[in-house]
């Protein structure tokens, strides 16, 4: 996706055009994109009310609710599964194209400023290791559990345009200049941290696939075989990781995930707070998900969780929370 921006881009300023006229009229994207969301949203609904992809749909009663949360898990329009579009094949594709042209528009106006990409870098670095994780993040809340309605599509659609990528936009109006020593100190500290995100989702993914028998740190994983029932009465296990990261705290994973969000806007300095509300609404949002993942995993395991929280009795910080 890199190449092909620089090579749209080496095209576009060779006609006379540039990428960044994204930048220029964004206020007009994003009024479109809220416009067509709300739209999309109501065919949505519309469409799990009479038109239901599979038996995973239903109505809550309420419109209002019906159109924030949705009426189906997985709606498809004409076969297109509707959340992987919004969630991955827009959502996180949209935003390193508009870091990308945020950076290009910051080097337009004042040359190369360090801060823009070293913010720049450590978001392409995630961005990458979300795509390389892609199947493991099907399995996660907002896939499985979340409806498709304006929660997600409009999240996915426009908060996400909007809102994740507010300090590459600030940063193009409000330079600042870290120095080679800096730069290096939090582009490092930002790969070590999205580095251990990584491992820890490695590990769960090593566990599943070895049915428990892998090594973790070099000893036999600590496993608990976690039996549950479904809806129809079929009786499955699932493996429930209690050593490595898994054995830190039950969400310890979300931790590097919010310290990499903060070396990417750390480069912006403390002169405002705006860069750090995407950190801050990380923040509610991934604490408040520990919350939702117990909850969840503590109705469908039952017995089995209150074992496995006995065994690793934090949510997120261990000796904290």
């Amino acid at each position: 996706a890199i190449i092909s921006f620089i090579g749209l881009t080496v095209y576009l300023k060779g006609i006379g055009l540039t990428p960044t006229i994204v930048y220029d009229r964004f206020d007009e994207v994003l009024v479109t994109l809220t416009l067509f969301s709300l739209v999309f949203c109501a065919v949505l609904q519309f469409k799990g009310y009479f038109f239901p992809s599979s038996s995973d749909h239903g109505s809550s009663g309420n419109l209002l609710f019906d159109f924030y949360w949705g009426t189906e898990l997985y709606p498809r329009v004409f076969g297109l599964d509707v959340k992987v579009f919004t969630n991955c094949r827009f959502g996180m594709t949209i935003w390193p194209l508009l870091c990308l042209i945020f950076a290009l528009k910051s080097y337009e106006l004042h040359g190369f400023v360090d801060s823009m990409w070293v913010s720049c870098v450590l978001q392409m670095v995630y961005f990458t290791k979300f795509f390389w994780w892609e199947a493991g993040y099907m399995r996660t809340i907002d896939i499985m559990v979340d409806r498709a309605g304006y929660y997600i599509c409009w999240g996915c659609l426009v908060y996400i345009t909007g809102f994740y990528t507010s300090v590459s936009l600030y940063l193009v109006n409000k330079p600042v200049h870290l120095g080679g020593t800096l730069s290096a100190i939090i582009l490092f500290l930002g790969v070590v941290s999205i580095a251990i995100n990584f491992l820890a989702d490695k590990q769960k993914q090593d566990i599943r696939d070895s049915d428990g028998k892998s090594l973790i740190w070099g000893k036999p994983a600590k496993v608990i075989r976690a039996k549950y029932v479904l809806e129809s009465g079929e009786k499955r296990e699932s493996i429930l990781l209690a050593s490595g990261w898994w054995g830190v705290a039950r969400h310890f994973h979300y931790v590097p995930e919010l310290l990499l969000a903060f070396f990417w806007t750390v480069p912006a300095g403390f002169e405002n707070i705006m860069p750090y509300s995407y950190v801050i609404f990380l923040f509610i949002l991934l604490t408040h998900r520990t919350f939702r993942d117990d909850e969840k995993c503590g109705a469908k395991y039952t017995s089995f969780w209150d074992t496995y929280c006995k065994q690793v009795p934090y949510k997120m910080i261990p000796g904290v929370f």
